[in-house]
């Protein structure tokens, strides 16, 4: 159920939440979290469908920010979802024109949930230094996705230099899979050292980019990055390694290869991972994630300045 609640404010928002509660107990379920979510009008929809399922792990009230355009006359328009089109709370979705475009800390802080956890999302766009904006500032989790820019590796550094606790970016979740893999083969793979790595990758991937400075902050390693056409992903990680390479390769976004010296190819199911499963991971944690911080401000940097990087 969709209601419409044109020129209004925040106060009869929150108002008619209540009032849907009381008529129908449509929202009682325990919300562990708010999600405020940072976009723009032609973006909302895949936004809210992601955020629902997300919501169905973590109970949550969603709040949508659809900044309109400045110049419009200043209004505040709303939509509250419940039931089949919301997740396992409400959605509150507010589309601020004129003056209120820009309101994001005035336009939320009445429908934030009480004592609650406050989760910030930019799906489309990364805001420069995201814990020093308005929404930033309130928030315990910030989540960007520098896959969205025109120049990840751009946005990754600019996010590496304003870096905070309690940030983080969907590039970085994207690859909990490939992590999870590299750092179970090099386990299997014995004690002999590895001497440089090569990965290989989309040019405009920032999980690739973020692959190569993890393996290289880790393994205190050379690692030469190859550029692949734009949008295939990560194709490839190479460990090299006195007796022999060991390699795990994707060719089809789907499933990997993984080779190694004296042992027969195996294939690994290893598919690129879907918005909702990115979200719904990062809602599972509220502290700062130490490791992906480490990356960010001192493997990427080191990463691109030792001369194994060909970026």
């Amino acid at each position: 159920m969709i209601v419409e609640l044109p020129d209004t404010t925040t106060s009869k928002v929150s108002k008619e939440i209540v009032a849907m509660r009381e008529k129908g107990g449509v929202v009682t379920l325990g919300r562990v979290l708010t999600l405020v979510v940072d976009t723009q009008p032609g973006f909302v929809e895949e936004a809210i469908a992601a955020a629902n399922e997300a919501s169905r792990e973590h109970p949550c009230r969603i709040i949508v920010l659809a900044n309109g355009s400045p110049e419009d006359d200043t209004r505040l328009d709303a939509e509250i979802r419940v039931g089949g089109d919301a997740g396992a709370s409400e959605v509150v979705v507010l589309y601020g024109h004129g003056e209120l475009a820009g309101e994001s800390v005035s336009l939320v802080s009445a429908l934030l949930l009480p004592d609650a956890p406050i989760v910030v999302w930019w799906p489309h766009g990364v805001p420069e230094n995201p814990a020093q904006t308005p929404l930033g500032c309130i928030a315990h989790r910030r989540i960007t996705d520098a896959a969205t820019e025109d120049d990840p590796k751009k946005a990754l550094l600019s996010l590496g230099s304003d870096y905070a606790d309690g940030d983080t970016d969907l590039s970085w979740t994207r690859l909990t899979n490939w992590r999870i893999q590299l750092a179970a083969v090099l386990e299997g793979a014995g004690s002999e050292p590895v001497r440089a790595v090569t990965v290989a990758g989309a040019s405009d991937s920032a999980s690739t980019f973020l692959l190569a400075a993890w393996l290289h902050h880790a393994l205190k390693v050379s690692v030469t990055l190859v550029e692949d056409e734009p949008g295939t992903g990560i194709r490839e990680v190479i460990f090299e390694r006195d007796g022999g390479n060991v390699e795990l390769h994707r060719p089809d976004q789907v499933t990997a290869h993984l080779t190694q010296p004296g042992q027969p190819e195996q294939q690994i199911a290893l598919p690129r991972r879907n918005l909702r499963d990115c979200l719904a991971e990062e809602l599972r944690r509220l502290d700062p994630d130490e490791v992906y911080g480490e990356v960010l401000t001192q493997g990427l940097a080191s990463c691109l300045s030792q001369k194994g990087v060909n970026a």
